[in-house]
C-alpha cells in the first residue's frame, strides 16, 4: 500500500509559491529602512534595543521548542520578525529588561500558548508592547530627542515628549487662540512641522517615527503580494474621516476642520496600519472582512486617541479588533459551492 502523503491542516488554505520563511523574510526586509532610520536619529542605543528584542524573541522560541520537544521553528523567521517589531515599538532609552520581557510574553503567552505560528488570536508584538506599557509605563514613556547629521550618537541623554504626548498635555492646559495641533505644540514649546512628521525628525518609538520609510516598506509588500491595500487604506480613510469631522471641536473650530495629516503622520499610526493590522494570522481572510475590520480599527483608534486617557490608541485598537476577527470571518464567509442552489430547491419543494 502506498504511504498516505496528504497533509491535513486547518483552514483557511491558500495556494502560494512562497514559504512561511520567505514571507517573514520579506516583511522583515520591508521594516529594515525604518529601523535603520531610528538608529540613525536616536543613536547606537536604539540599535542595542533592536538587537536585544530580536535575540530575546529568538531565544524564547528556541527554548520553548526544546522544552516541548518540538521541531525547531526558528528558521521560519517568525520569531525574528516578532522581536524586530517589538524593538521598533520601544523608546530608544527603554531599560533593556522591558523589551526582553515583552519578547518572552509575545512568544510564550500569545504565540505558543494558543498553538504556535498562525494560531494566535492577536498580534504577538502588539500584545508584548501593551503588556510592558501597562506594567512599566515610566520606562515606556521616556522619549529621546532625535539627533542631527553627524551627532545622532550624542543625543541619548536628551529627552522630550512625543508630539501626541505634548498635544494631550496642551489640551488639558487650554486651547485659547489655537486653531490646530501644530499651533498648540508651538505654544507648548514643541515646534513640529509636517516635514518633521513625514521624515521622522520627532521623538517617538524607534521604528515608528519615519512615515515615508514605513510607506515605502508597505508598498514593497503590496508589490510582492505579501499584503493587500484593503486594510491600510480603509483604516486610514475611516480614521481620517472621523478626525476631519470631529477633530476641530477640540480647538473650537467646529465640525469638518480636523487636522487629518497631523494625526496620520504622528504616533504609531503608520507602523500599526501598515504592518500590525495587516498581520495574516490576526486579520480577516476575505476582502469584505478586511474592510469591516479596518473600519473598526479606524473608529477605535479615533475613539481612544481623542477621548481616552492615552495620547495614542493604535495598539489597543488593533488588539480590540483582533478579538472580532473570527466573528467577522463567519459573517462574511463565501457561500459553499452549491449550497445556495440546494436551499433554493428545498424552499420550492416545501412551497409545493
Amino acid at each position: 500500500m502506498p504511504e498516505n502523503k496528504f497533509q491535513i491542516a486547518s483552514s483557511p488554505q491558500f495556494h502560494s509559491g512562497m514559504s512561511t520563511s520567505m514571507v517573514m523574510g520579506h516583511v522583515s526586509l520591508a521594516l529594515v529602512p525604518a529601523s535603520l532610520w531610528g538608529v540613525y536619529v536616536f543613536g547606537w542605543r536604539a540599535l542595542v534595543v533592536l538587537l536585544v528584542s530580536i535575540a530575546a524573541s529568538v531565544l524564547s522560541e528556541y527554548v520553548l521548542c526544546r522544552v516541548s520537544s518540538q521541531e525547531n521553528s526558528i528558521a521560519d523567521g517568525s520569531a525574528l520578525l516578532t522581536g524586530l517589531l517589538i524593538g521598533m515599538n520601544m523608546p530608544p532609552a527603554v531599560p533593556l529588561f522591558i523589551p526582553i520581557i515583552a519578547s518572552f510574553f509575545a512568544i510564550f503567552v500569545v504565540k505558543w500558548t494558543f498553538g504556535g505560528l498562525g494560531a494566535n488570536w492577536m498580534n504577538p508584538a502588539l500584545a508584548g508592547r501593551v503588556f510592558v506599557f501597562m506594567s512599566w509605563t515610566g520606562g515606556m514613556t521616556t522619549w529621546t530627542l532625535p539627533g542631527r547629521l553627524g551627532n545622532s550618537g550624542t543625543m541619548d541623554a536628551v529627552t522630550g515628549p512625543t508630539p501626541l504626548g505634548s498635544l494631550k498635555t496642551g489640551l488639558m492646559n487650554g486651547v485659547d487662540g489655537v486653531s490646530g495641533p501644530l499651533q498648540l505644540l508651538a505654544g507648548e514649546g514643541v515646534p513640529v512641522t509636517y516635514k518633521d512628521l513625514f521624515i521622522g525628525n520627532i521623538p517617538g518609538c524607534i521604528g515608528e517615527v519615519s512615515a515615508v520609510l514605513l510607506l515605502a516598506g508597505a508598498l514593497y509588500l503590496i508589490v510582492r503580494k505579501i499584503i493587500t491595500w484593503h486594510i491600510p487604506v480603509v483604516y486610514a480613510l475611516s480614521f481620517s474621516v472621523l478626525v476631519w469631522i470631529f477633530g476641530g471641536n477640540r480647538y473650537g473650530s467646529g465640525f469638518f476642520s480636523g487636522d487629518v495629516l497631523f494625526h496620520l503622520l504622528s504616533g504609531g499610526f503608520m507602523l500599526g496600519a501598515l504592518f500590525m493590522a495587516t498581520d495574516m494570522a490576526t486579520s480577516p481572510v476575505t476582502k469584505k472582512g478586511k474592510v469591516i475590520y479596518a473600519i473598526g480599527c479606524g473608529f477605535m483608534t479615533f475613539l481612544i486617541r481623542f477621548y481616552g486617557s492615552f495620547p495614542e490608541g493604535v495598539s489597543l485598537a488593533i488588539i480590540f479588533m483582533n478579538i472580532f476577527v473570527p466573528l467577522i470571518d463567519r459573517m462574511v464567509k463565501p457561500v459553499t459551492f452549491g449550497v445556495a442552489k440546494v436551499k433554493k430547491a428545498k424552499s420550492k419543494e416545501a412551497a409545493q
